[in-house]
């Protein structure tokens, strides 16, 4: 039986290598004007994604474009809410206007890494989505707060990431170390067939994480992700895993 998994990517970011990249992969998280991304950025990723059959997720961030949605704001989780529902209403309107659905949500960078470390982050994007968007997706690390928060309340995909090293304890390591992301090819495969085949995760100092995984990220942003996807796609297919959408279903 050949194995299969999602790769998804983060689009609609001003990179502005959406064409490139998305005959490469099965989903794609897109900028909803938190951290990037605008109205018409936003319209033509949509139309380039049904093109080629990758299914739409909105990408939600803390609403700063200064640091990329990397650091965390001191919002009260009102201004917060408001701020999140509008970013994936605009993704929501330009899916509907293209007649595409909704494939999932995945939040971005501090938000993402605050839901999936801190209870209360958890919580409160788990309550906003069950309110609003209650049958779409959440893209989240396996064994998370964000997890544990949403279990039987959200339909959730396990995401791993191709590009980045973990710490011990299965976080991402800080974009603010050294290491923190793969740039080597060779060691990126490697890393990336290791979670497919095995469930497996090696962290930064060897340690081995059992995990599940439904779908894989590369960030549109890392050098050469271009590249990386074109190489991934390769070994993938030399190794008999096939690249789908996970259903919504």
């Amino acid at each position: 039986m050949r194995t299969s998994i999602d790769l998804n990517c983060d689009l609609g970011e001003g990179i502005g290598n959406e064409a490139a990249l998305m005959p490469l992969i099965s989903s794609c998280n897109l900028a909803c004007g938190g951290h990037a991304g605008d109205l018409e950025t936003i319209d033509k990723v949509v139309q380039l994604a049904k093109q080629h059959k990758v299914g739409v997720g909105a990408h939600p961030s803390f609403p700063d474009r200064e640091h990329f949605g990397r650091k965390e704001m001191q919002l009260s989780f009102k201004e917060l809410r408001d701020s999140v529902l509008e970013q994936i209403a605009r993704v929501n309107q330009a899916c509907l206007k293209h007649q595409v659905p909704l494939h999932h949500i995945k939040a971005h960078g501090a938000l993402y890494n605050l839901c999936a470390q801190k209870k209360g982050y958890a919580e409160f994007l788990t309550e906003v989505l069950t309110e609003a968007y209650p049958g779409i997706p959440v893209y989240v690390p396996f064994d998370s707060e964000m997890t544990r928060a949403a279990t039987g309340k959200l339909k959730l995909l396990f995401e791993a990431f191709a590009d980045r090293n973990y710490e011990p304890d299965g976080s991402l390591v800080s974009r603010q170390k050294d290491h923190a992301v793969i740039t080597d090819e060779t060691a990126l495969i490697k890393h990336v067939l290791r979670m497919v085949q095995r469930n497996e995760i090696k962290t930064l100092d060897g340690d081995i994480l059992k995990t599940r995984i439904d779908t894989i990220c590369v960030h549109g942003d890392t050098p050469k992700a271009v590249e990386f996807l074109q190489l991934l796609n390769q070994k993938l297919d030399e190794n008999q895993i096939n690249k789908t959408t996970v259903s919504c279903k």
